[in-house]
């Protein structure tokens, strides 16, 4: 590990994740030009990203950072024609691991893993439903596409804000930092389909202002309490590849399937990319 690893490393303990994250959502929702422009051309040059994918492909064309860094993708930039029998990639993003849940654990990391239950708050009964079932970890790195779409025509069932850390997620930190995931602040959300039920989990990280949903909005993130709320008397329905959420400032999206219900692809493999609308299933 080099000396600058180690020293990201200790910053992610020392560092005020909530007072740095709002601060920088400060900065990141700021429309004077002095503000917004630099920030948006030192990320255009700084990661590569691609605005010939998406509607809008001129940097005056938004009104500030978050709104270029949540910007909608062109027509037809990704393949999200229906396909009811498959899992589609819910967005641009590497695999950081995927495979089964034994005993409640899913792997983080070589050498390291955490609790399904911790993940979800504390849920021990819907932990149970998707034990010995299967996860995938999908990492959006800061040049991605950063909004959330369904894998499938699904309806919610409820959702679940768990307040935390919000320490940096990256390959380097899932390597170092134990229990990452089920520490971060996240917002666990249960959907039901036909092939059965199945979560996504969407993580915060230090600087990612707020989590949205298209249902709720922002994700109140001074909020330092779990909050569940079922919608069984609510119909919240999604196609297949709508959106459902997005990240003003990236992270990764945990999903959670019961058991028999994927076989990967021979595509999905750790460090593989996807992109949002790609079969994560065998066809």
């Amino acid at each position: 590990m080099t000396f600058q690893d180690r020293l990201f490393l200790a910053a992610q303990f020392l560092l005020p994740h909530q007072t740095l994250s709002r601060l920088i959502g400060w900065f990141a929702e700021s429309e004077w030009p002095i503000i917004r422009m630099p920030l948006m051309r030192f990320f255009l040059k700084r990661y590569g990203i691609d605005l010939s994918e998406a509607q809008r492909t001129s940097l005056s064309d938004y009104r500030n950072f978050n709104d270029f860094f949540t910007r909608a993708l062109a027509t037809n930039a990704r393949d999200l024609s229906s396909r009811p029998e498959a899992w589609l990639s819910p967005v641009d993003a590497a695999v950081s691991q995927f495979g089964k849940i034994n005993e409640g654990q899913v792997i983080q990391a070589k050498g390291k893993s955490y609790s399904v239950e911790a993940l979800l708050g504390g849920h021990a009964g819907m932990a149970e439903r998707y034990n010995n079932g299967d996860f995938i970890t999908l990492y959006l790195s800061p040049k991605d596409y950063h909004r959330i779409h369904m894998p499938r025509q699904a309806k919610l069932i409820s959702t679940t804000f768990i307040p935390g850390r919000l320490f940096s997620v990256n390959p380097l930190t899932a390597s170092h930092v134990d229990n990452l995931f089920a520490r971060n602040e996240r917002l666990v959300c249960e959907f039901e389909s036909e092939a059965g039920r199945f979560v996504m989990v969407l993580v915060g990280a230090m600087v990612v202002a707020s989590i949205e949903t298209t249902w709720a909005g922002i994700i109140a993130p001074f909020q330092r309490r779990i909050v569940q709320q079922h919608f069984n008397s609510q119909a919240i329905e999604f196609a297949q590849a709508e959106e459902m959420g997005r990240f003003r400032l990236g992270s990764t999206v945990i999903m959670l399937f019961e058991p028999g219900q994927i076989q990967w692809s021979n595509e999905i493999q750790p460090e593989a990319t996807v992109k949002l609308g790609q079969p994560l299933n065998q066809a």
